[in-house]
């Protein structure tokens, strides 16, 4: 007999341009990860921001700071959105990494929304 499928580690919600707030797929997506972390061995879960790099605030270091500021508040809205779906904060690691580390990279000021995202991973 085959093994039971492994539940995935890791989980990707995305965010409007400038936004922090979950939508509905955004809220599925966590409750899908919430329920997961409950039928998973795992030590941590590591809930990572990031941005775009383009910016409502343009100005290089302004507009630097201002992605890491957001990419961490798009961080603790998924937090507090698992820990609302049951999962202990204590199990949390929260982490906001601005416009680092994108998953298309682009052109300087580029709205692009697969950059925008948060990262659950279990560990």
């Amino acid at each position: 007999a085959a093994p039971a499928p492994q539940a995935a580690r890791s989980y990707l919600i995305f965010f409007d341009w400038d936004k922090a707030d979950l939508t509905d797929r955004a809220r599925s997506i966590v409750s899908v990860a919430a329920q997961a972390s409950t039928h998973t061995t795992l030590t941590r879960i590591t809930v990572s921001g990031y941005t775009d790099n383009s910016s409502a605030h343009p100005g290089e270091k302004r507009g630097q700071d201002y992605n890491m500021k957001l990419s961490l508040r798009r961080a603790e809205v998924v937090k507090a959105e698992l820990m609302r779906d049951g999962v202990p904060g204590t199990t949390i690691d929260l982490h906001g990494y601005g416009e680092t580390n994108p998953l298309v990279h682009t052109a300087a000021n580029t709205k692009e929304p697969q950059n925008r995202r948060v990262e659950i991973i279990f560990q």
